[in-house]
C-alpha cells in the first residue's frame, strides 16, 4: 500500500514531487497477474462476441465512457470482429428516469436487466469500491446492485478501485486496486491511474487479438 503526505504536511511546490512520486511508487505496487487477468477475461469476451459495459459514477462515470469507447474503437484489428462495448452513464434521458422513478441506486442494474447475458462483461469503476458514505448514503450501491446482477446471470465482472478495494473488489471477479491510502490525494491518484490502466488494458487487448485472432 502506496502512503503520501496529507496537505498539511507539504506547500504548493512540493505537492508537485509527493504527488509524481506517488505515481512511480504506485506504478511499481501494482499487481501485473491481475492487469494480465484483465486481459484475458475481456480476450475471451471478444472471442465469444459477447457484450462489455462499463459504469461509475462522478469522475469515474467520465472514464466508463473513456473506457467503453476505447473497448470499441482502439481494440479494432483489420480483418477480426469488433467487440461489442457500451457505457451504461451515456444515456442521460434514461439515467435521469430510472432515478426519478426508482433512485439512483436503480440506474445501472435497470439498464441491464434486458441485455446482461451469460459470457457478458460488467467493468465497475469506483474509488472506494463501495466502501464509505457521504451526505447520500453509502458510495456506489447503484455500482454493486449492477454486479449482484450481473453474477446471477452468469457475466463476469471486472472492477477498478482503490484504497482497500471494498465490496467491489469481493464482489468481482479480478480487480484492478491502485494501492494507495491517503486522501485528499487518493482520489485523484486512483482516478488518474483508472485511466492509465484502461490504456494499458485495451492496448494489451489489441495485440492479443492481432495475435490469435479467432483461435
Amino acid at each position: 500500500m502506496v502512503s503520501t503526505k496529507t496537505l498539511r504536511d507539504v506547500n504548493s511546490l512540493d505537492v508537485v514531487d509527493v504527488y509524481l512520486d506517488a505515481v512511480q511508487d504506485i506504478g511499481q505496487a501494482l499487481p501485473r497477474e491481475d492487469i494480465q487477468r484483465v486481459v484475458d477475461v475481456l480476450y475471451e469476451a471478444w472471442r465469444q462476441s459477447k457484450a462489455v459495459f462499463t459504469m461509475g459514477n462522478g469522475g469515474s462515470a467520465s472514464t466508463a465512457t473513456h473506457l467503453a469507447c476505447d473497448l470499441a474503437k482502439c481494440t479494432i484489428v483489420p480483418g477480426r470482429h469488433r467487440l461489442k462495448a457500451m457505457a451504461l452513464v451515456d444515456n442521460v434521458p434514461l439515467v435521469s428516469a430510472w432515478t426519478n422513478d426508482s433512485g439512483f441506486g436503480s440506474i445501472f442494474a435497470d439498464q441491464l436487466e434486458p441485455w446482461i447475458d451469460e459470457g457478458d462483461i460488467l467493468i465497475g469503476l469506483s474509488v472506494h469500491g463501495g466502501s464509505g458514505a457521504g451526505d447520500a448514503g453509502p458510495w456506489s450501491q447503484n455500482l454493486l446492485r449492477a454486479v449482484r446482477l450481473a453474477r446471477e446471470r452468469g457475466a463476469k465482472v471486472i472492477g477498478f478501485s482503490g484504497f482497500d478495494g471494498g465490496a467491489l473488489r469481493e464482489l468481482a471477479d479480478v480487480c484492478l486496486v491502485v494501492p494507495i491510502d491517503e486522501e485528499p490525494l487518493g482520489t485523484p491518484l486512483v482516478e488518474s491511474y483508472h485511466v492509465i490502466l484502461h490504456h494499458l488494458v485495451c492496448t494489451a487487448l489489441r495485440l492479443r487479438i492481432a495475435e490469435n485472432g479467432d483461435a
